[in-house]
């Protein structure tokens, strides 16, 4: 079909990513070491390892950590390769968030277990939330950020992208998510939006950060992806071809099952080359069982 001759798609298509049922699974990241990051999590965050398996026949390993059960919680996937034992973050990864009612308490301890403590706890820059960075033993950034309570204390995913306003449509248009919050910081030279499915304090966030005249950054070989859930991987990766086609991207797996373990999933590159993998609900609770 030649470009510009594709079928208009139907407003009740384009209307499907915010009428599904959708969540943040789990963000996928590389690591040098999975003992030693496993203990770091579990000591120093008080993650609970939720599952672990070896692939010995290619040649990897993964461990699932977070703050709750998979089914209720998003979570972090940790990949280690065989023989692997550091990676490049690149400069486009920006941090993790965690939320704690104390992060005066939480930074005592970690320091207290040899963590690294990148920034020391209190206020923001001209506001009142109180906030710390601490750096895991493969220089992932985690923020601190001090909350009362929160039903989900994995709560941010920071990515860095090249244009603000063309990255919170497609993530509105493509993935149905929400644009939770925006803020501008001219003096600082930055605007970040947080998009998610919920509020800020209510559920899992995607922070997209500009940075005022820098329109790409290295993506590294560390940092792989988020997952999402959708009740119809098809009728998804319909939606996402169109928005790519309107926005950028590029789809990296077209939907269907995956051979072995038939869960049905796709995956794509957002127009900063980020990835996200939708996953069907129903295929990923039979997996966890």
């Amino acid at each position: 079909m030649a470009e510009g001759s594709a079928a208009v798609p139907s407003t009740e298509l384009l209307e499907w990513p915010k009428k599904d049922k959708r969540r943040f699974l789990h963000a996928v990241y590389r690591v040098g070491d999975l003992d030693r990051t496993i203990k770091f999590y579990t000591e120093c965050f008080g993650m609970k390892l939720l599952r672990k398996r070896d692939i010995p026949e290619e040649k990897y390993s993964n461990a699932f950590l977070g703050f709750g059960p998979e089914e209720s919680h998003f979570v972090v996937e940790l990949t280690y390769n065989y023989g692997v034992t550091s990676y490049d973050i690149g400069t486009g990864f920006g941090h993790f968030a965690i939320a704690t009612p104390d992060v005066y308490k939480m930074v005592e301890d970690i320091r207290a277990k040899g963590g690294d403590i990148t920034r020391e706890p209190g206020p923001v820059k001209g506001g009142t939330s109180v906030i710390a960075f601490v750096k895991d033993p493969d220089g992932y950034i985690f923020e601190l950020i001090q909350r009362a309570s929160t039903p989900e204390p994995l709560c941010q995913v920071m990515l860095r992208v090249g244009d603000l306003d063309r990255s919170v449509k497609f993530y509105e248009k493509a993935l149905g998510m929400k644009l939770v919050k925006k803020v501008d910081r001219p003096e600082y030279k930055y605007s970040i939006a947080m998009m998610g499915y919920a509020e800020e304090h209510e559920t899992i966030v995607l922070e997209l950060t500009y940075n005022y005249g820098v329109t790409e950054y290295t993506k590294g070989n560390a940092y792989a992806q988020v997952a999402i859930s959708t009740e119809d991987v098809y009728k998804s990766g319909e939606v996402v071809e169109h928005v790519i086609q309107e926005l950028g991207g590029k789809v990296t797996r077209k939907p269907g099952p995956i051979p072995g373990i038939n869960t049905k999933i796709t995956s794509f590159l957002d127009p900063d080359g980020w990835k996200t993998v939708l996953v069907d609900n129903e295929d990923f609770l039979k997996e966890l069982k």
